[in-house]
């Protein structure tokens, strides 16, 4: 296939649907995690958990960069932001996300700089266009955006600009998905693995989820015939008794990942002892920090950072959304107190966020679509 269309189309998901619920075993139950957003949004905007069978559940993993971010490191991020000599710089994804004081968006009303950028080389103009400030990126996100922040870094030093940092908060997805596994809350079958983060990290690093868990992975695409295809590959390995990684998104991530973007990565960045995880609490070796070696541009070292814990609002319950042991309209708040528009917590800020996906397509229930075995694309 070759556009997008394609992978759109109804007759092939009600085919696929058919071959899925044919590998059903009778009375039992499975619960496969997208561990992306990107996925969950897809997902609920297509409806496709109304052509999976009753005995298939979908439950949303940590793999939302927006959602996994602690209160406390917006309170940081703010505090940085309030210094008179400083731009806070930030994707647009952040700007609403609440921390106890407000967001960037609350700040940005009373007064302080902070600007939105699709890239964090847009931060580095910045920084050449205001030589007496200092230009700091709020950077966030998983492997897949890690590389971009990056680039950017060895880019200001080529260039040797002496006003640009990085508060980094750059996060990684195998420990969190360990973090998952070693739940008590949650009984797993198998995984979506993230598309996204896999094309710059492969899919290698998942088969310790095979290995030493014995649960199957398929690294699925965003599309709905890639999710519904990754579906039915994870119903194949359980009823052939096989426990492998596989990789469905094969048109775009490849197997070892992008080694360029895994060297900038390793030169500019190295894993943090500890980091905090909104709902998932402290995970060793779990999100990264500027390497020594480009001091210069740490954030958190050049300025002084409170490094403040903040408890997520009592209301809240984005980290059992999170960990996959609650749907969001489960959530007390959600759709009440809870909305885009007045968010209490970060699944409902982020495009990714799982309560923002059902909010916007207002999954509450799931309506059956008739499907026949059989049924042949």
């Amino acid at each position: 296939m070759r556009f997008v269309d394609e992978f759109r189309d109804a007759e092939q998901a009600r085919a696929l649907a058919a071959k899925i619920a044919a590998l059903c075993e009778p009375g039992r139950q499975y619960k496969f995690m997208e561990v992306c957003g990107g996925h969950t949004h897809t997902i609920y905007k297509h409806g496709l958990e109304d052509y999976l069978p009753e005995s298939i559940n979908l439950v949303h993993g940590p793999g939302c960069p927006v959602c996994v971010i602690p209160m406390g490191r917006i309170d940081d991020a703010m505090h940085l932001a309030a210094r008179e000599d400083v731009i806070m710089t930030s994707f647009g994804d952040m700007l609403r996300v609440p921390g106890s004081n407000g967001s960037f968006f609350d700040a940005k009303a009373r007064g302080t700089d902070i600007r939105m950028v699709y890239s964090p080389l847009d931060s580095l103009k910045i920084a050449r266009q205001n030589p007496d400030k200092q230009v700091v990126f709020m950077a966030i996100g998983f492997e897949t955006t890690a590389p971009s922040t990056a680039m950017t870094m060895l880019r200001a030093r080529a260039e040797g600009l002496k006003n640009f940092s990085v508060f980094c908060n750059h996060v990684t997805i195998v420990p969190a998905i360990k973090a998952i596994l070693d739940s008590p809350d949650l009984r797993l079958d198998g995984f979506l693995g993230p598309g996204h983060v896999s094309t710059v990290i492969g899919c290698r690093p998942y088969e310790f989820i095979a290995r030493e868990y014995g649960k199957p992975v398929v690294t699925a695409g965003f599309e709905p015939l890639d999710i519904l295809r990754s579906i039915y590959m994870l119903m194949v390995q359980l009823a052939e008794g096989r426990c492998e990684v596989e990789n469905q998104y094969s048109r775009v991530v490849p197997w070892d990942g992008n080694l360029v973007a895994l060297k900038a990565i390793g030169e500019t960045m190295e894993l943090r002892p500890y980091f905090e995880w909104r709902g998932l609490g402290f995970i060793s070796h779990s999100a990264m920090k500027v390497r020594e070696k480009y001091a210069e541009m740490d954030a958190e070292l050049l300025f002084k950072v409170p490094g403040v814990r903040v408890a997520d609002p009592k209301a809240c319950q984005c980290g059992e959304v999170l960990k996959g042991v609650l749907k969001p309209w489960e959530c007390k708040v959600f759709g009440t107190a809870c909305t885009p528009e007045t968010p209490i917590g970060t699944c409902m800020v982020s495009p990714e966020g799982a309560c923002a996906a059902y909010y916007n397509y207002g999954r509450m229930e799931r309506h059956r679509v008739p499907v026949t075995i059989g049924e042949r694309p």
